[in-house]
């Protein structure tokens, strides 16, 4: 019997997962933090993270210790401690800052289908990593991924694509990631064997 399933996300122990949803197959790994997140099917990720307000793709690959959404402080006001915003935590007669509470979960990260996001980056919020992309391991992402391409460093730079730009438009167009669990099965020989251009030369009339 397979060990991921359609029906509920497989979570590991010691996670801590609040106002998030998932797909089908989907893992999460040991010890992660979710929050205010949706998972796409098939997408997992390792031991350690930290994901909050971000919008997963399908089939994302999230490497361990890795974390999405990174959140801010408050950098404009007199003070960026958790006091202006944990206030209750100080004191009996204050409240939390919902505005600012609010303020976060609206800044979404985005996340597309089939990336690899290495160990430890951090993604910031509101930034988008397009379909295919990859990010390499410790990299610090503070804009916006074009889809296919490899970006690494602090703060993560272009390094190459992954593919051409013309094999990237028509993998994109081609949309592997919709295909339902039969087909992804059938097509499981020629995932494994075929370069993309052979996949999609294949794939593209089928």
């Amino acid at each position: 019997m397979p060990r991921l399933s359609s029906d509920q996300p497989f979570i590991h122990p010691d996670c801590n997962i609040t106002a998030s949803s998932f797909g089908e197959f989907v893992e999460i790994g040991a010890g992660t933090r979710v929050a205010n997140s949706v998972f796409g099917d098939y997408s997992y990720c390792d031991r350690t993270c930290d994901i909050a307000n971000a919008e997963i793709g399908k089939f994302a690959n999230i490497a361990s210790f890795t974390r999405i959404g990174a959140t801010d402080h408050p950098m404009e006001k007199a003070s960026l401690h958790h006091f202006l915003y944990r206030s209750a935590d100080y004191w009996d007669d204050a409240e939390d800052d919902a505005e600012w509470f609010g303020h976060r979960a609206s800044r979404i990260t985005r996340i597309g289908h089939d990336t690899w996001i290495g160990h430890a980056a951090i993604i910031k919020p509101e930034v988008t990593v397009g379909h295919g992309a990859i990010i390499a391991s410790g990299a610090v992402v503070t804009k916006d991924v074009a889809p296919y391409t490899i970006v690494g460093g602090v703060t993560a730079e272009l390094i190459r694509g992954r593919y051409s730009q013309g094999v990237a438009n028509r993998m994109m167009e081609l949309a592997w990631w919709d295909w339902d669990n039969s087909r992804l099965r059938a097509a499981l020989p020629d995932f494994r064997v075929l370069s993309a251009e052979a996949f999609l030369e294949k794939y593209e009339t089928a």
